[in-house]
């Protein structure tokens, strides 16, 4: 992505998200919601019958589910498209009266399982879009004594047409406190993230194997494990496995446990119905529904606090839950990837975390090793850093010197990415316009890992004299660990014996 349509998309996003906030206090289902259980309490009394349901089409989906029903507060019911009285009013578009229920299979009875309430007979009538085309869903009465009749469809069809502005607007309600919800995580990563604009930089080895396996792993359905030191982009890595799977048109929600109250934990991730607390003014979704077609990404997993454990478990093996003050039970389809910068075994082992929730929580697991252990990867970094950072801050400056790179390569970086990122914009912010960052300008902690060895000492600017100085000392580190075998050195730099060979004659180090 170009940085200055990087720098305006972010503001117009700032913008948006402002009057998005502004929509979503404004704007209210609860009137029409009203209005749909009124007439799900007065059709049975005007039609003599003993129950009725209504059905709404979810937005952008085939999916179809029950959102008011004569005794289904706690139950949510999702007929098939086919095999059910409703899937086929809503797919026809077409009116059914069904006085012999109790003589057929089919649907309902399964729905009779469920819920323990027996189907006679039934009257179904599609509702049809106001402003959004085809059907938007469907109102069924059911049992009357004596059948229903082609007067009784007339009538519910009449009713029809009036519910279907309030269903629209009850299905856009949801749609945009959703997209109002997405486009706030947006916003925040944008705002709060480093350098998330950027592909992840993996010139070293180590890297690029975990890069390969989060490539792998993306459109395999299965839910990763990301351990890694703080600061070593385990979130970019989670990113990465969403952008490259099929869910990536589709929300990607990053939590950290480590940042909720253990009292707010189970509201955050289940969502809560009006009026569940004090203060609880207006319904809100949770975690596990925001992320529905997308991913999950609990970071910190392993500070989970081991109270709300058992219902986190629950939740992914039947992947479903309630919200808090509720009953009606929400199917949930996301994907989890979690991370963490602590030994998960040993939490568990200490009895910190549950067991049959670490076997739950992922099949594969990638270790992101920590920046002091890929140096290849640092001057690269902070090269493309200090572009984004002084696109940012709108200066143009000389670049790094000689003795700055090699503080930077000297350095064992304990905040690994993250303090790396930091110390660029550090430095941007005390250079003066159009001069070099000095050694002088570095933070105590960089200038104190210096190593005074002048040989190793980065003489050059220029791009290519750094990729060779850092070439041959890698070389001549690896050629050292292993007392001078080419075939393991070669193996340690990820390349050939030949490349080795070739390399070396081309910097003379010797035959």
């Amino acid at each position: 992505m170009d940085k200055i349509p990087a720098l305006i998309s972010r503001k117009r996003l700032a913008n948006l998200k402002t009057r998005m906030e502004q929509v979503t206090a404004a704007w209210s289902a609860e009137n029409y919601e009203s209005y749909l259980e009124f007439y799900v309490k007065i059709l049975p009394r005007l039609m003599s019958a003993e129950r009725c349901t209504i059905y709404i089409t979810e937005l952008g989906t085939e999916n179809i589910c029950s959102k008011f029903g004569t005794g289904l507060a706690e139950k949510q019911i999702r007929p098939p498209r086919e095999g059910s009285i409703a899937g086929r009013t809503i797919s026809s578009g077409k009116g059914i009266i069904a006085n012999d229920l109790d003589q057929r299979k089919g649907y309902h009875k399964l729905v009779e399982e469920e819920t323990g309430y027996i189907s006679r007979n039934m009257v179904c009538t599609p509702i049809k879009g106001a402003t959004i085309v085809g059907i938007t869903g469907a109102i069924q009465v059911i049992n009357k004594e004596g059948g229903f009749t082609k007067e009784d469809l007339a009538l519910l069809g009449e009713v029809a047409s009036y519910l279907s502005l309030s269903i629209e607007s009850a299905i856009l309600n949801e749609e945009i406190l959703k997209i109002s919800s997405q486009l706030n995580q947006e916003v925040d990563r944008l705002d709060t993230g480093y350098f998330h604009d950027r592909l992840f930089i993996a010139e070293s080895k180590a890297m690029r194997e975990v890069m390969e396996m989060a490539r792998l792993v993306s459109n395999t359905p299965v839910n990763v494990l990301i351990q890694g030191e703080n600061g070593t982009g385990k979130e970019l890595v989670a990113r990465t496995i969403h952008q490259g799977s099929d869910r990536h048109s589709n929300a990607f929600i990053a939590v950290n446990c480590a940042t909720i109250p253990e009292q707010l934990m189970e509201s955050e991730f289940f969502g809560y119905e009006k009026g569940a607390f004090t203060g609880a003014n207006r319904s809100r979704s949770g975690r596990f529904e925001e992320a529905g077609g997308g991913t999950l990404l609990l970071d910190e997993i392993a500070d989970m606090p081991l109270a709300i454990q058992p219902k986190f478990l629950r939740a992914l093996q039947e992947g479903e839950g309630t919200r808090l003050g509720g009953s009606k039970v929400i199917r949930y389809n996301f994907r989890l990837i979690s991370a963490t910068n602590k030994d998960l075994n040993a939490e568990v082992e200490s009895g910190r975390f549950r067991e049959d929730l670490f076997f739950r929580l992922f099949s594969v697991k990638i270790t992101i090793p920590p920046l002091r252990e890929r140096r290849e990867d640092i001057i690269p970094m902070a090269t493309a850093f200090l572009e984004d950072t002084c696109e940012r801050f709108h200066k143009k400056l000389g670049g790094y010197s000689a003795e700055v790179l090699h503080l930077f390569m000297e350095y064992d970086w304990p905040g690994n990415v993250r303090q790396l990122h930091s110390e660029v914009e550090r430095l941007v912010a005390l250079t003066s316009e159009n001069e070099k960052i000095q050694a002088t300008t570095c933070s105590q902690e960089i200038a104190a890992g210096k190593r005074e060895n002048p040989a190793e000492r980065i003489t050059s600017l220029a791009i290519p004299d750094q990729v060779k100085q850092l070439e041959i000392r890698l070389m001549e580190e690896a050629l050292k660990k292993t007392r001078g075998n080419k075939l393991k050195a070669a193996a340690l730099l990820g390349i050939t014996r030949q490349g080795l060979h070739k390399k070396m004659k081309r910097y003379n180090l010797g035959s």
